[in-house]
Formats: structure tokens, sequence, C-alpha cells
């Protein structure tokens, strides 16, 4: 792989309250960072995606009477977990990790600031409807191989892997590169078989030369 091939380093939510000691900390997050460092620089294009919540926001379990973390609520027919609160707009919790090596960054994509809309998708909003802009962005500049790291193997990296597939993008997942909430046990693993048969592949950061 060579930086002037036409690909693109997708960082998905590597962000402080996802980090340690954040409010919705992903175990082992913080040893991603060196290996996202070492390899950004090596991508053609690279976005980092950042989570960006009004307080109010409805995926916010303090939001809804006799919720709590990790519930499920219905939505519009959807239906939607709730989570403690995390990534409040402009709090230190929704800034990207101060680890994290910004310079190789060309864009930096804000998602989930509608009240009503989670996204975990980098492509578009849970309702399946909304779009980001990604896309666009990616395809304006004949984007073709898209890879992913960053946090949640289970919910925002699976969600952006399977709609890059869909949208016609060759996805690699950078498996050393990416951790998960992995709650219940197994949802890691049933999330990359999702990606899998989706036909995204897996490599390693060791792969990225």
């Amino acid at each position: 792989m060579l930086k002037n091939e036409k690909n693109a380093l997708i960082m998905v939510d590597i962000q402080n309250d996802f980090c340690e000691g954040g409010s919705l900390a992903v175990e082992d997050a913080n040893s991603i960072i060196p290996i996202v460092n070492k390899i950004s620089n090596k991508f053609h294009k690279v976005v980092a995606t950042q989570d960006w919540h009004p307080a109010d926001h409805m995926s916010f379990a303090s939001n809804h009477k006799g919720k709590a973390p990790f519930d499920t609520i219905k939505i519009d027919d959807r239906e939607e977990t709730v989570w403690p609160d995390h990534c409040v707009q402009g709090t230190k919790g929704a800034m990207l990790h101060p680890d994290l090596d910004q310079k190789p960054i060309d864009m930096i994509l804000k998602v989930a600031s509608d009240v009503n809309l989670d996204s975990y998708s980098a492509f578009r909003e849970n309702d399946k409807q909304t779009i980001t802009g990604l896309d666009g962005y990616l395809k304006r500049l004949d984007i073709q191989h898209l890879f992913l790291v960053g946090l949640a193997t289970d919910v925002c990296v699976l969600y952006t892997a399977l709609d890059a597939t869909e949208l016609g993008f060759h996805t690699f997942l950078i498996e050393d590169a990416v951790r998960g909430i992995d709650k219940p046990e197994g949802r890691v693993k049933k999330a990359k078989q999702r990606m899998q048969d989706a036909g995204v592949r897996f490599l390693r950061s060791s792969d990225i030369k």
C-alpha cells in the first residue's frame, strides 16, 4: 500500500470519553493510539469521527426516566440502546484523545449532534436516512479503499464498516487498532463475523507499509 494510492483511513471516535477514565471507557482503548499514530501518515486521506452530542441527547439514559445505561428504548419503531452521558459537545470528554497525532487528519467529522437521532455509522444516522456527507466526500476524491481503526469494534466501527461495504468501498479492518465494549460477552466476536460476512477484510497494522 502506498500513500499516493486512493485510500483513506477512518479513525472512529478516538475520544476521551471512550478511553481510560472516560464516562463510557472501552477496555484497553488507549493501547490502540500508538498503533494508529504509527500508520496514520501512510494514507492518502485521513478522516477522524467525533461523537458530538447535545446534553439532552436521546441516547443518554439520564434523559429517560426509569432507564439505566445499556437499557433499550423504542424510538420511531427503532430499538435503541441508551448510554451513560458521553461526548457532550464542547466538553473534555468529547475531544479527540490528546495522545492521538492529529497532524495527518484531513477532516474531522462530527456525528450524532441531532438531539433526536443517534449515529453509530460515520456514513448515516441510525434512522438509515440521514446522511453525514462522508460518502460524497470520499467519492469526490475517488477514494475506493477504506481502512478502519478506533472505538468501539461492536458499535461504531461495526456500523461504519457495514455501511462502507454497502456503499461500494473496499473495506478493511485493522484488527490490532480497534477495541470493543463486548457487553454482553461475545458481542465483539459477533460483530467481526457480521463484518466478514459483509465482505470486510481483516489485516494487522504491520501489513500497512
